[in-house]
């Protein structure tokens, strides 16, 4: 069955090879779908104000509200957060950004917010987490509040970074099926 798949999508590139024509359409095709994607994270970039505008829970310290694989929707054009909202932040000198939920708003006299935050799971607040002498996450380290999720869809992603060479497979076949697929 899979063999006769595969015998099936090699006879049609060595017949996509033979027609340039095609084979400059189907390309052109898959450039298209591949910046379509672009256009749209870049969009919802700029409408939620988000470096990040979706993400993926990685670990289990917000369970039970989010579990790992989880899909998180970020708005940050929100002004203000405030004590039990969701956020994701990131830490300097960290690329993998953080969910968890403010535990504490701190305001000085001059009007500048801190917050603190801590995993709903983890018995202490983050403050271990932070860099080096910091003490607050300041407004600027939000990526974002979050307003939406979808449950477990993000398993796909975790797969796919624990087991890389998936990640390859997946999109070479993606790759081979928008190319020797045939339009209508």
């Amino acid at each position: 069955m899979i063999k006769d798949m595969i015998d099936k999508q090699v006879l049609e590139l060595k017949k996509l090879w033979a027609n340039k024509r095609q084979l400059l359409f189907q390309l052109l095709n898959l450039a298209m779908i591949v910046f379509s994607a672009l256009m749209i994270w870049k969009g919802l970039m700029f409408l939620t104000k988000s470096e990040s505008p979706v993400v993926v829970v990685l670990s289990g310290s917000m369970e039970p509200a989010f579990q790992r694989g989880d899909i998180l929707f970020l708005n940050n054009a929100v002004e203000q957060v405030g004590v039990g909202d969701v956020v994701v932040f990131k830490i300097k000198d960290r690329d993998i950004p953080i969910v968890h939920r403010i535990l504490k708003v701190h305001e000085d006299e001059n009007g500048k917010v801190e917050l603190l935050t801590k995993g709903d799971n983890n018995r202490v607040d983050d403050r271990g987490l932070y860099a080096p002498g910091q003490l607050w996450l300041e407004r600027e380290d939000i990526l974002g509040k979050a307003v939406g999720t979808l449950r477990y869809v993000g398993m796909v992603t975790i797969a796919l970074n624990d087991y890389p060479v998936l990640k390859y497979v997946l999109v070479g076949m993606m790759g081979l099926f928008v190319l020797t697929s045939k339009e209508g």
